[in-house]
C-alpha cells in the first residue's frame, strides 16, 4: 500500500536493503501514508527497547515496581536503568561509572529490568510484554524471543499501533508518557552507537531524545523534542510531537553507512510532506 499524502516514503525503493518498509501514523492514529510490505516481521535489535520500556512502565503503574526502587548495581534504580544512566556496560555485567553520572547506552540494564519485572509480577518478562501491550494494541505479529534490549521482532503494522499509543496513550497515564519523553538526568554526555559523542546525550525512560545531537539519526528538520530509537538491524521508530506524527522504517540490513546517509534526508522529506 502506498499513499500520496507521503509521497517521500517510496524512497524506501532506492535505499540499498533487500527488504524495507515504512509508514507514518498521525497523533490522532491516523496512518498517513505507509510504503513496502507492512506486514513482513523484521528483527528490531534496538527498537525493541522502546516496547520493553512500556511494559516496565506498565508494572510501575500497576504497582508491581517502583521507579526509584533499587535495581541493578550500588545506587542504581530502575529509573537509572531506564535511561542509560546506572553505569552498566554496554553487553556486559560490569560497572564503568556511579549512577547519574555518566550516560552509559547498556543493553544489560534492559535486561536487569526484564529480571525486575519477571520476578516482581511472577510472569516471564516475554509475558508480561505481551499481556501488558502488545495483546491490548493488537500488536498480533510481534514478539520477543530473548533479551529486553534487542531480541523482539515485529511489522511496521504493528509499531504502528504502538507509535499511535504514545502519541495518545491508553495503556498509561499520559504522564507517565510525558516523563518517558522528558530527558532524565539532564546534561549527562556519552556515545550514541554510530553516532559517536553527544554533549549532552538525552534520554527519556527507554526512548532516546534527539535534543541538539548532531549528527543524528532523525532529520535536520526534526524537532529537538523528538524521540524514539534505531537499531543496529537497520530500523527505526521516531514521534516527533511538534509534527504530530510518528514514522517507523524497518529494513533487513544491519545499520552502517548506508542507513547515515538515507535516514536523514529520508527523514526531513517526510515531515515536508506532512507540513504541506
Amino acid at each position: 500500500m502506498e499513499s500520496s499524502s507521503v509521497p517521500s516514503l517510496a524512497a524506501i525503493e532506492n535505499w540499498p536493503v533487500p527488504t524495507a518498509a515504512a509508514a507514518v501514523v498521525r497523533a490522532d492514529g491516523t496512518v498517513a501514508g505507509s510504503h513496502g510490505p507492512t506486514g513482513h516481521r523484521f528483527p528490531l535489535a534496538s527498537v525493541t527497547k522502546p516496547l520493553a520500556a512500556y511494559a516496565v512502565l506498565v508494572a510501575y503503574e500497576e504497582g508491581a515496581i517502583d521507579l526509584d526502587e533499587p535495581a541493578g548495581p550500588e545506587g542504581a534504580t530502575v529509573r537509572h536503568l531506564l535511561a542509560h544512566t546506572s553505569g552498566l556496560a554496554f553487553d556486559e555485567n560490569r560497572v564503568q561509572a556511579a549512577p547519574g553520572t555518566r550516560r552509559i547506552y547498556s543493553n544489560t540494564g534492559f535486561e536487569v529490568l526484564g529480571d525486575l519485572v519477571a520476578k516482581a509480577t511472577d510472569i516471564p518478562f516475554a509475558d508480561y510484554l505481551h499481556q501488558a501491550v502488545l495483546e491490548p494494541l493488537g500488536m498480533a505479529s510481534t514478539t520477543l524471543d530473548g533479551s529486553p534490549a534487542k531480541d523482539a521482532v515485529s511489522t511496521v503494522d504493528d509499531l504502528v499501533r504502538f507509535a499511535a499509543e504514545v502519541q495518545a496513550p491508553r495503556l498509561l497515564d499520559a504522564r507517565t508518557v510525558l516523563d518517558a519523553m522528558t530527558v532524565t538526568y539532564p546534561g549527562l554526555t556519552g556515545i550514541l552507537p554510530g553516532y559517536g559523542h553527544q554533549r549532552p546525550n538525552d534520554w527519556g525512560l527507554g526512548f532516546e531524545i534527539r535534543g541538539a545531537k548532531a549528527p543524528h539519526w532523525t532529520g535536520t528538520t526534526s524537532s529537538p523534542r523528538t524521540f524514539g530509537h534505531f537499531g543496529q538491524s537497520g530500523t527505526f521508530l521516531w514521534i516527533d510531537p511538534d509534527a504530530r506524527a510518528a514514522c517507523v522504517a524497518l529494513t533487513d540490513r544491519a545499520f552502517g553507512p548506508w542507513a547515515i546517509e538515507a535516514w536523514t534526508p529520508f527523514t526531513d522529506a517526510v515531515l515536508a510532506d506532512l507540513r504541506r
